[in-house]
């Protein structure tokens, strides 16, 4: 029999790409219909480890791809909303979730993939409510992973029959430890345990493939994945690392357990296959959904222990940004509303140093361009945002208890304050996108406007910090230095923008360094305006 190469390659690749296309789609599609409830899910049900594995397979299966929920995983940790612990719990939901992909192939809707996917590109292309758009994205998405999967399944027909293929498959039967290597290397290669499982349940369908070499290959899948993980978390804060790599000592440790049990776990699936009459492609899924239940079960009674491992691997002090409020407590707002009073204006003064920590976050992006700075102001900017929310739920509460007059003021002050901390947030974010937008556009200052945006910057530090000390210490001169220095700050401003139009009439300085440089210290401007309110709140009663 004659094999063409050309078409077994291009089947193969090709299917592989609409596969992945897919997969993509179908997540996407799933994703925008549940909104911005995947984070939530994550960050509500996440209080212990075993609501984190149920946390861990609802997103999984929601976005098809146990690399998407690690990822978000390692995020969440860096932004300081999940703990080390309950990350764990995530990542082995994850697991268990990614393998409803294969059971889904396991179904086998080949014949009908094509007018699966024309039911989701008529969702798409002809209305224009965006949850019917949504919907058929995800069906569009559907239909191509099964549509993928009968090319890539017609490409690999033939491969029973080359010689090269049949030692490489008698050989990783006889040496579990070269399937676990190729399963890795092709997962690492694609970047979807999901697909890599879709090619051996297609070889193995078509008999290419036998279930003693099946089985590592489908371990080192999982060993695979965990790679997208790893990358996302470089340059992360030291916990969102140490959640990464929990991911590969965890597929690590239970490919190692399974391949101790291989012969005995082999006699298993043949076993399920008997009893419940699975086809090729279903029998690869259960072994999947085995290995990776078995492997959570085992595994989940030394989360702690796991844990422990990983600090010990990546040692180091973390530092992350906390989202989360740390002196709010409910119980103050009717058993003492001065307490909680007092509690909220602890929240506040750390709300307003962090406003100080991201605008000097930004002010260091802007002059080394170095990334972790952006990543760090950002992540500060979500962490005003969450704590603003917090902060003011808190208040609004507390307003329905009775507060003496002293307190009721003391009350709307913080209101304000917390306002205008956030808007500072808000006015950093601008800065560090306008820093984008001069780094992506290789946008170049003259020398002369980077030193005036440092001295504006600087500037704006100090009565940024001196507004929230003035606030923490209800101090009038702190205050009313802060004044004299918006004043200036005002100054500035005018001065620099008249300096930047002389400059750009002199040819100087270009036209989009200009906005760049406008917009940057109009922001550091109304920075300064934000600090004064807080100052004038502590100006304006004696008797606060």
């Amino acid at each position: 029999m004659e094999i063409n190469i050309q078409e077994l390659i291009f089947e193969f690749i090709g299917g592989l790409g609409i596969f992945l296309l897919g997969i993509k789609f179908m997540g996407e599609g799933l994703q925008k219909s549940a909104g911005d409830r995947l984070r939530d899910i994550l960050d509500k049900f996440t209080s212990n480890p075993f609501m984190g594995v149920l946390a861990g397979i609802i997103v999984t299966i929601l976005i098809q791809s146990s690399s998407g929920t690690t990822v978000l995983t390692v995020g969440l940790v860096n932004a300081g909303f999940m703990t080390l612990r309950q990350a764990i719990g995530v990542i082995m939901g994850a697991n268990i979730g990614t393998t409803v992909t294969a059971f889904i192939i396991g179904i086998d809707l080949g014949a009908y993939a094509l007018p699966i996917l024309a039911v989701g590109a008529f969702m798409i292309f002809f209305f224009k409510n965006n949850k019917i758009t949504n919907i058929g994205q995800s069906i569009f998405g559907f239909g191509s992973l099964f549509f993928g999967l009968e090319l890539m399944s017609a490409g690999m027909k033939p491969l029973r029959e080359v010689q090269a293929f049949q030692e490489l498959t008698l050989n990783m039967s006889d040496n579990p430890f070269l399937g676990v290597v190729v399963g890795t290397l092709f997962t690492v290669i694609v970047q979807s345990s999901s697909a890599t499982i879709g090619v051996l349940q297609g070889l193995f369908d078509q008999g290419a493939m036998t279930l003693d070499a099946a089985l590592p290959v489908l371990f080192g899948d999982n060993i695979g994945t965990t790679i997208t993980a790893v990358l996302a978390s470089i340059g992360a804060s030291i916990a969102a690392k140490r959640a990464a790599y929990t991911h590969v000592l965890f597929n690590l440790i239970g490919t190692t357990v399974f391949l101790i049990f291989l012969g005995v776990y082999e006699n298993v699936v043949e076993f399920l296959r008997d009893q419940f009459n699975l086809n090729p492609e279903m029998t690869i899924a259960f072994a999947h959904g085995g290995f990776n239940l078995t492997n959570t079960i085992i595994q989940f009674p030394f989360i702690g222990l796991l844990a422990l491992i990983v600090t010990k691997l990546i040692p180091g002090e973390d530092v992350v940004v906390e989202y989360k409020p740390k002196h709010l407590d409910p119980i103050f707002l009717h058993q003492s509303p001065s307490v909680a009073l007092d509690q909220a204006k602890e929240e506040i003064i750390r709300m307003g140093d962090y406003a100080y920590k991201g605008l000097e976050e930004a002010g260091l992006y802007l002059n080394n361009h170095i990334q972790k700075h952006s990543d760090m102001a950002l992540q500060i900017e979500g962490a005003l945002n969450n704590l603003d929310r917090e902060i003011t739920n808190y208040l609004v509460e507390l307003s329905s208890a009775s507060l003496s007059e002293a307190d009721s003021h003391k009350h709307s002050t913080l209101m304000d304050s917390v306002r205008d901390i956030e808007r500072i947030g808000d006015h950093f974010e601008n800065i560090v996108e306008l820093i984008d937008y001069k780094i992506s556009n290789k946008v170049v200052l003259t020398e002369q406007a980077q030193q005036d945006l440092n001295d504006m910057f600087d500037l704006t530090l100090i009565t940024v910090k001196q507004a929230v000390g003035a606030l923490g210490r209800m101090d009038r001169e702190a205050a009313l230095a802060v004044v004299q220095k918006e004043d200036k700050i005002d100054q500035m401003e005018r001065v620099y923008r008249k300096k930047h139009i002389i400059r750009l009439n002199e040819g100087l300085c270009t036209g989009p360094a200009g906005i760049v440089f406008v917009d940057i210290i109009s922001n550091l401007e109304r920075i300064g305006d934000h600090a004064v309110n807080i100052a004038e709140e502590v100006l304006g009663e004696d008797h606060l």
